[in-house]
């Protein structure tokens, strides 16, 4: 099993690019889901893999990027799996028990639902998988999680499917002290960060949380 961390780049908006630079690490294993290439490139980056149907190239630019060493994986246009979801099944299979999906939030309300969606894919249950573009990032909670940032940036709680019970928070403004949020209610949005960290831990049920970074220019 690999320790080090897939970061996959959709082809979404990624609201602050700057922000993912400063978060990346030297020894990520970068993955363009097909168009998200652009983002890539737009940081001066190079990824590992390009997995997709490639239908955002053209042959000569594909070929150039073989040659500069990018490992390239293509795929009919007409299948069964968006290009993300052929990327984190990828991800998977290497072992990757770390992942960040930059830039799958934004544009097309569709796409955007199916990429949350994919949160929940058979297979990712003890990974830490977590969509970020730039400026939010989004994530399931099974059991616990930290959430590390800054104070007065905005994290939401969000009960899924059932009602989530035992939720205990440190490091939040409104506390949870063995408490229980339901899916029908909006009781778990819009608390705020008191610190630089965040805990979340629960009891049975999954959080989808959703943390939201302060602007700089606020602070």
């Amino acid at each position: 099993m690999t320790t080090t961390r897939a970061v996959i780049f959709a082809n979404g908006e990624l609201k602050d690019g700057e922000a993912v630079r400063r978060w990346l690490r030297p020894d990520d294993y970068l993955i363009a889901a097909d168009g998200g290439l652009r983002h890539l490139q737009r940081l001066g980056l190079q990824p590992h893999r390009l997995i997709g149907d490639l239908d955002s190239l053209t042959p000569e630019e594909a070929a150039a990027l073989q040659e500069a060493g990018v490992q390239v994986e293509r795929h009919p246009a007409e299948k069964d799996e968006t290009d993300l979801e052929l990327a984190i099944q990828y991800a998977l299979q290497q072992g990757y028990r770390q992942m960040r999906i930059v830039a799958a939030l934004g544009g097309r309300l569709d796409q955007t639902l199916a990429n949350l969606a994919l949160l929940e894919m058979p297979g990712l249950e003890g990974v830490d998988v977590r969509l970020d573009d730039g400026q939010e990032e989004i994530f399931i909670i099974r059991d616990q999680a930290v959430v590390e940032g800054a104070a007065g940036d905005t994290v939401s709680l969000l009960a899924m499917n059932e009602c989530t019970k035992g939720i205990v928070t440190s490091g939040l403004k409104y506390a949870l002290n063995h408490e229980t949020l339901c899916p029908n209610r909006t009781r778990g949005i819009s608390n705020e960060m008191t610190a630089e960290r965040a805990e979340i831990r629960l009891l049975t049920g999954k959080l989808l949380c959703m943390h939201t970074r302060r602007p700089s220019s606020e602070g």
